[in-house]
């Protein structure tokens, strides 16, 4: 069966891409070819790869600021929406802004801005699904949140979904976007803040219905294993499930080796752990050189800039990753911590240099009893992944929103 699908744009020589209004609905085959296309390289990728710049960017305007103290609100409060029509979406698209409060991951009130897609046509009885979307990891400025750029980083692939019949609430976590300090790569923030924005999109948009999944893409699909093992205590009855696309690790299996990865890759570990704790000191992991460079990485993406100058094993002191710190950050952030009472679906590449730890990631997930679907394509890239995988994608997610039970690859490990 061939779905519609639109908001596909051509590149010129300029750049520029159509209004919304002159876009044309296309076959979903088109659509995902454009998926591969538009999806941006991950933070810890060689730091040599040629990157595309043709992503055009929103201004950040004043309905991201919130003062410097909040007002009181508990977590899911919504504090703004703002109806917004000037993504590269297809024009059955209909978006909304959020801004809300969230819990970071050392208990702090922050605010966290993101967006709510949903069909224009009329919600069905109990109004749209809602597939809650966690992004990848593109470092700690205010400028990195995808709600600032104009095709959302996965533009093609969330319409896809609305014009299947699901609304998308997609947050920036705190910090990217909102006037928070971003906790980069802390899976448990990242969580809280998709978690925390389903009651806030319901409250800006009536039409969303109470049942929910969890999707995300890399780093975004660690985060909703996360949001798994969170629901473990917080056990929303309306919570289905969790779909994590591409290289489930743990984050301590993403730094070595330095010299294939982004020369920013220590700068924005720095950074996470000092939001996490404050007592840390980058100074104490990082060299001269490193530190130098510390001081400009909120101001900058990592799709950003120009050829860096240094390596990322010239950021880092020798036997960084003794430093206790460190050690504590990427401990808290190891899948696994705690079962999670939903179904899981991971999705991976057969020729990602880490599909062998993702492996052991679900192995452990198993032998902790969780129930999880574990499916490998061909390919090395997310977006190939996201793609390829989508009628997997869709066949879980009409199952557990039937309240059919999803396949379990986890019995034989049991």
């Amino acid at each position: 069966m061939l779905f519609n699908f639109g908001g596909v744009s051509k590149i010129g020589s300029t750049g520029a891409r159509p209004r919304r209004n002159q876009r044309v609905r296309i076959f979903l085959v088109v659509g995902l070819l454009t998926i591969r296309c538009l999806s941006t390289p991950s933070w810890s990728q060689e730091p040599n790869t040629p990157r595309r710049t043709h992503i055009r960017t929103l201004p950040l305007s004043k309905f991201y600021d919130t003062p410097d103290t909040l007002p009181a609100g508990r977590p899911g409060d919504l504090i703004r929406s703002q109806d917004f029509d000037d993504y590269d979406l297809p024009m059955d698209v209909s978006v909304v802004r959020i801004l809300y409060h969230s819990r970071s991951g050392n208990g702090k009130d922050v605010a966290t801005s993101g967006v709510v897609l949903f069909p224009v046509k009329k919600a069905p009885a109990g109004g749209w699904p809602v597939i809650a979307w966690a992004h990848d990891l593109n470092g700690v400025a205010r400028t990195c949140a995808p709600s600032l750029m104009r095709n959302l980083r996965h533009g093609p692939f969330l319409s896809m979904y609305v014009q299947l019949g699901y609304a998308i609430v997609a947050t920036d976590y705190a910090g990217l976007g909102s006037k928070e300090r971003n906790a980069f790569a802390d899976m448990t923030s990242n969580a809280y803040d998709v978690i925390y924005s389903i009651p806030a999109a319901r409250k800006a948009v009536p039409q969303l219905g109470e049942r929910w999944v969890a999707m995300g893409t890399v780093e975004g699909g660690m985060a909703v294993l996360t949001v798994a093992e969170l629901e473990h205590g917080m056990r929303d009855p309306n919570f289905l499930g969790a779909v994590a696309i591409s290289r489930t690790t743990d984050i301590s299996d993403q730094y070595p080796p330095l010299n294939t990865t982004s020369h920013r890759m220590p700068l924005f570990l720095s950074y996470g752990i000092a939001t996490i704790y404050p007592e840390f000191r980058p100074a104490d992991i990082l060299t001269s050189k490193g530190l130098d460079m510390f001081g400009h990485v909120a101001e900058t993406c990592a799709s950003e800039g120009t050829q860096p100058e240094f390596s990322a094993p010239e950021m880092v002191k020798t036997n960084w990753q003794e430093n206790s710190f460190v050690q504590r950050y990427f401990e808290r952030n190891r899948l696994g911590l705690k079962p999670a009472d939903r179904p899981l679906l991971i999705l991976g590449s057969e020729e990602d240099s880490t599909i062998s730890q993702t492996a052991s990631a679900v192995s452990r997930l198993c032998k902790q009893g969780d129930h999880v679907q574990f499916e490998k394509f061909p390919g090395q890239d997310s977006g190939s992944l996201m793609g390829d995988s989508v009628r997997d994608q869709i066949s879980w997610m009409e199952r557990v929103f039937s309240g059919k039970a999803a396949p379990d690859d986890c019995k034989s490990l049991r």
